[in-house]
């Protein structure tokens, strides 16, 4: 365990020590309520991101170890200094027609101030990360080549819905246009925008991924061939994506503990760190393979996660309730799948004998 999370256990001793100092600068006798609040952001964010660990690591088994590094290394500072710094500062900039440089100060001065203009983008952030979340949830089920089903009643008949070209497009164009007889007046026009962009992010990721490996299918086979993993920069930004979707409700959750934007950060940090490191176990103890239905979970959880991502629109939804959903597909299915390596190790011996 050592192995893989020693990167995550040190950054958590610097994250606290720093949160620590900050909250005594900041109110003198603060550094212990600092202290708290990063540790309760960085258990909220693992809490939340374990269908994402699984999601990740699917990728990650067609990427080179030297890609894996830099998932850890390169992806920690896009997902920590991307995500949960920058993206919130380019969001309220945008909608609330400022420069960046002006809302970077605002929040890093006046902490008040910007969780209010976070607080006024909520559905346009939402919408983004919950139709991209979407979209991939259903291109996973939407797939009649899949053969092998969790829940076969349901996911059976789904997989032969892609027959209807461009279904998972119409599906989330819908909820689009469902979500504007619910949605504010003021915010219909951003909520529209918002949500297009995350189907058009996630079709050009996809398509391009596509593009590849088609383009590239000889290239792959030789490393194949000679025992080597191919799959680099788009596989890699294909789920720094998938993690910035993910990471919109945690970010945007913290601010009901902390208006300190450097405190959410560190504790938001510390969780995606040990989520990546979660990950690279994942692929190196090959526990998708030993698993057979955990990938199926980590989708319906998905799948549920976006759902609610929408539903907070227009309506607050405790981030527990969030993490217990996830929580409970994935364990599911990983019950699931125990049961099922029972079965076929019963039916072996049984043929043996």
């Amino acid at each position: 365990m050592l192995k893989y999370f020693a990167g995550s256990y040190l950054l958590t001793i610097v994250g606290v020590l720093c949160a620590y100092f900050l909250g005594e600068h900041s109110h003198p006798g603060g550094g212990l309520s600092s202290v708290f609040i990063v540790l309760v952001l960085a258990v909220l964010e693992i809490s939340l991101s374990f269908d994402n660990a699984v999601v990740n690591a699917m990728k990650l088994e067609k990427m080179s170890d030297k890609w894996r590094h830099r998932f850890i290394t390169w992806g920690i500072l896009i997902a920590v200094f991307g995500m949960r710094f920058l993206f919130p500062v380019l969001v309220v900039a945008i909608f609330a027609k400022l420069d960046m440089v002006t809302v970077a100060k605002m929040a890093l001065n006046d902490a008040d101030k910007y969780a209010g203009y976070l607080k006024a983008t909520h559905a346009p952030i939402v919408t983004f990360g919950g139709l991209f979340l979407i979209m991939l949830f259903l291109n996973y089920f939407f797939n009649h080549k899949k053969e092998v089903h969790w829940i076969k009643c349901i996911e059976s008949p789904l997989a032969h819905f892609d027959h209807i070209s461009g279904i998972e497009v119409i599906i989330s164009l819908g909820a689009i246009l469902g979500l504007q007889t619910v949605i504010p007046e003021e915010e219909k026009l951003a909520v529209i925008i918002s949500g297009i962009a995350g189907i058009l992010t996630f079709l050009i990721i996809d398509g391009v991924s596509h593009y590849l490996e088609r383009h590239e299918e000889l290239r792959n086979a030789q490393c194949v061939a000679q025992g080597a993993k191919c799959a680099g920069f788009i596989s890699f930004m294909y789920l720094e994506l998938i993690d910035a979707s993910f990471s919109l409700d945690g970010v945007l959750g913290a601010f009901a503990l902390s208006n300190d934007v450097v405190i959410i950060t560190i504790g938001l940090a510390i969780g995606a760190m040990f989520v990546r490191s979660l990950t690279i176990m994942l692929v190196e103890k090959k526990t998708l393979n030993l698993f057979l239905y955990l990938e199926h979970g980590a989708h319906w959880a998905i799948g549920a996660l976006a759902v609610i991502m929408l539903i907070s629109t227009v309506k607050e939804v405790p981030e527990v309730v969030t993490g217990m959903i996830g929580l409970f597909f994935i364990v599911a299915a990983l019950i699931s799948s125990i049961i099922h390596n029972k079965k076929i190790a019963k039916q072996e011996n049984s043929a043996a004998e």
